[in-house]
């Protein structure tokens, strides 16, 4: 028997929603043939079956959201599939007989004192009860008491929902992540509807409840919590909640707000910007675009030329292709750009693996491929991870520049302001026109200085304004 478990998406991902069962319980697979589809926060793709067999257990369900290596099915081998398959079915069919029997044998014990006469029946029946008797004190009363289930958290559930929700608990097991939401929101779980497995409730549950309401409900805490951790803010009135609309972030967002969260909280961020003249790469751009598109059927923009020059930046200062462990800088081989894409909500880097191996043609033809399927969500898992450098064209929303944050594990990561005609002073004292843009460096001050960084930033220049590498 061999597991099928949620795979590991990318570095900042943590959970997968399962979204459709491409194999029925019962039926054959190959190895590598496609089983089931997720959706992540960036990828939509399809998970291959990891070994050939029988798919004999299905552990979650369609729609259910669980963490990685969640294992979320079982796959037999041929000549064990089909006893599973009834051993799984016999199981809840063994139930039911026992509270049938349960009964029987309560009835039979007694008589077994006076098995002649009806009446001895009776008496017995009548000493019985007294055993049944401390079944009703059981504590429903202390239950509905019991109030506090999150003592040390943020302000519990109101009341009995909560301890009502806590006792649901038992029979249908809530995640982690379920919870939290639950207690920073005060969702009363006794009025979701669970879509997973056996009823339970799952993060999507959570989130398609607040959306259906025209605003979050605050339950208020108990006095005594109230009077230690300080009631919410009072109901808004009507006339004000008609005034606003609230509804709860997209997975994708609450990941990049990690992100980013993360990231400042990690790295010393600096930036520093320097102006370069793109003109010889304006002239090149503009002799070649006709071809190129031509031949490849998009365009030629400038942002390749930029990232050309960055690989060949990196290769001259390596330190800018690092990243840190505790107190090791681990030094990467391989110049693995990663381009971020604006997505609709959101933003996605996928990588350009070995950026420094592909001429300015090349990698044109890699950020169109990976933007268009980074928008259609057709990414792989491999194609979203191991960057080891970012580059972020904010001048392609008009931009002139900005300072961008570090993409987490990585020390470095180049903004590239919009590319504008400015006059500017030339050969002493002449003015002309020229091809100019902002290129922002934002750098981790933990292990690179200033120096450093302009020196990082004069080599792309450099490049940039020297421009005489072929396009084609």
């Amino acid at each position: 028997m061999t597991d099928v478990v949620m795979p590991q998406m990318g570095e900042s991902i943590t959970e997968g929603t399962l979204t459709r069962w491409l194999k029925k319980p019962g039926d054959k697979v190959e190895r590598d043939e496609p089983l089931f589809e997720i959706s992540t926060d960036k990828v939509d793709t399809e998970i291959p079956a990891p070994v050939a067999g029988v798919l004999s257990e299905v552990l979650v369900q369609e729609g259910a959201t669980v963490a990685i290596q969640t294992v979320v099915a079982r796959i037999s081998d041929g000549a064990a599939a089909a006893p599973p398959a009834p051993a799984v079915k016999a199981q809840p069919a063994a139930p039911p007989p026992p509270p049938q029997a349960a009964p029987a044998s309560v009835t039979t014990t007694p008589p077994s004192v006076g098995v002649g006469p009806s009446a001895a029946a009776p008496e017995v029946r009548a000493a019985a009860p007294p055993p049944p008797a401390p079944a009703p004190p059981p504590p429903p009363a202390p239950q509905s008491v019991s109030a506090g289930p999150y003592p040390i958290e943020p302000p519990p559930l109101s009341g009995a929902p909560a301890a009502q929700a806590d006792g649901d608990d038992e029979q249908a097991p809530l995640s982690p992540l379920v919870r939290k939401m639950a207690r920073e929101y005060n969702i009363d779980l006794a009025q979701v509807k669970g879509t997973g497995a056996g009823g339970r409730i799952t993060k999507q549950d959570l989130e398609n409840h607040m959306s259906s309401q025209a605003a979050r409900t605050y339950a208020a805490p108990p006095a005594s919590a109230a009077a230690q951790l300080g009631a919410p803010p009072p109901p808004m009135p009507l006339a004000e909640a008609a005034k606003v609309r609230t509804e709860p972030m997209s997975n994708m967002r609450q990941k990049i707000a990690e992100h980013m969260v993360m990231s400042q909280r990690t790295s010393a961020h600096v930036t520093t910007v320097h102006r370069v003249d793109m003109t010889k790469v304006a002239k090149a751009r503009d002799k070649a675009k006709g071809e190129f598109l031509a031949r490849n059927g998009f365009s030629l923009t400038f942002l390749p030329f930029v990232t050309a020059a960055a690989a060949e930046a990196i290769r001259a200062f390596p330190i800018f292709n690092a990243s840190i462990d505790s107190k090791n800088i681990v030094y990467h081989r391989d110049i693995n750009i990663g381009i971020a894409v604006a997505l609709e909500g959101g933003l996605i880097v996928p990588v350009i693996r070995n950026a420094d191996e592909k001429n300015v043609a090349g990698i044109q033809r890699s950020i169109v491929d990976l933007a268009t399927r980074a928008r259609g969500r057709q990414l792989k898992p491999d194609e979203v991870q191991g960057g080891t450098f970012s580059i972020t064209n904010f001048g392609s929303f008009g931009s002139i520049f900005a300072t961008p944050v570090i993409n987490q594990p990585q020390v470095a990561i180049l903004g590239v302001g919009a590319v504008e005609k400015v006059p500017a002073v030339v050969e002493g004292d002449a003015i002309a026109i020229r091809s100019q843009a902002h290129l922002a460096l934002t750098f981790d001050h933990r292990l690179i200085d200033g120096a450093l960084a302009d020196q990082f930033c004069q080599k792309v220049k450099s490049v940039l304004e020297t421009w005489s590498a072929s396009i084609l």
